[in-house]
């Protein structure tokens, strides 16, 4: 087994047991934290794959074009049922 200095920080705290409420932890500065949290938004936003000009209007067409399949069966859906309660109560239009 190997010992403690060879771990990582992210298993480092692994095997301690968990902090009971109450007891006072030690408080990571505010500002340190944002900054962290930027730093890390920035390099995520680093790995994004963005679409082409192509593939986005490929992509966009065929959002619409399964929008507009969605809405016609949604829609005929709503004819067939409503004509169907029209003709089971008996209400005339």
């Amino acid at each position: 087994m190997a010992d403690d200095t060879s771990r990582s920080d992210a298993t480092a705290d692994k095997g301690r047991p968990t902090p009971k409420r109450g007891e006072k932890t030690a408080r990571v500065n505010p500002f340190r934290r944002l900054g962290r949290f930027l730093r890390e938004v920035v390099e995520q936003l680093r790995k994004v794959v963005y679409p082409t000009r192509r593939q986005l209007i490929t992509y966009s067409i065929v959002v619409l074009i399964f929008v507009a399949v969605v809405m016609a069966y949604i829609g005929a859906l709503d004819f067939l049922f409503g004509d169907l309660v029209r003709r089971a109560f008996g209400a005339d239009s």
